[in-house]
């Protein structure tokens, strides 16, 4: 996979999945806008690939904030001219909790960051993709809410998961017409830092009692994902490799879904 003289951005970049896509993708030549949540987040990332040789910018901007996303692409506009590959990979998992608990403040949050994050993402990309011809969107979904129901109190979280695919094939078939492809990644357990921000409220009660002595991912066991791993996929998804691939999700779980589903 080649990304010789591609701008390729990646949201949510300043750790877990999307900081190995920003770094991933560095490495095969792109030049990476590395977009996290508050300024200076993500300075580590931006450090890293230019110490090694690569080209990285660092933005700032909330997702969930229109303003701040089309702010942000008018400085990229200004920066580097266009974009070859969006990588909307912002996202929280909000509030778990029994849906008698959940609030609406809880459930809006989690929705307007995920899927409004990802509208807004590709909505404001979408003329930098068109300027270079045509390119690369992918989104990060999850398997919960597109083929994994087991884990209860995620209802917000899975309807903004859900939504993410149906979103994407809709656009998919849209912007065909402008050489525009877009994908979405499903990941299950990964190796990232998403549940240190989650909030649980008496979740445990929830789910049924079912037991996998042997671990719940049939490729691994109980080892999770590494943000490599997704991002390995991130990128063949980008490339061309993948040039005629649209409109498609793709699970990276290790089978856990089908088992425990």
């Amino acid at each position: 996979m080649d990304y010789h003289d591609r701008i390729a951005v990646v949201t949510g970049a300043n750790s877990g999945i999307g900081a190995a896509t920003a770094l991933r993708l560095a490495g095969l030549g792109a030049t990476v806008a590395v977009v996290g949540h508050r300024p200076g987040s993500t300075d580590e990332i931006v450090d890293r690939i230019t110490r090694a040789d690569g080209k990285a910018v660092g933005f700032a901007a909330d997702v969930a904030d229109p303003d701040a996303v089309e702010g942000m692409f008018d400085q990229l506009r200004e920066r580097l001219g266009r974009v070859d590959l969006v990588v909307a990979n912002a996202g929280i998992n909000g509030v778990w909790a029994p849906l008698e608990e959940l609030t609406w403040q809880e459930w809006q949050q989690t929705l307007t960051v995920n899927l409004g994050g990802t509208f807004l993402t590709v909505k404001h990309a979408l003329p930098l993709l068109k300027a270079s011809g045509g390119g690369s969107v992918v989104i990060t979904a999850s398997v919960n809410g597109t083929r994994m129901f087991s884990n209860s109190g995620a209802s917000a979280y899975s309807a903004s998961k859900a939504a993410q695919v149906a979103f994407a094939k809709s656009i998919a078939v849209e912007l065909a017409r402008h050489a525009v492809r877009v994908n979405v990644i499903c990941p299950g357990s990964v190796e990232t830092e998403i549940d240190d921000n989650t909030e649980r409220r008496h979740t445990d009660g929830l789910r049924l009692p079912v037991e996998f002595p042997e671990g719940q991912i049939p490729l691994a066991g109980k080892r999770p994902a590494s943000a490599d791993q997704v991002a390995d996929l991130i990128c063949f998804l980008g490339s061309g490799a993948a040039s005629h691939i649209t409109g498609t999700e793709v699970w990276i779980d290790g089978g856990q879904s089908l088992l425990a589903g």
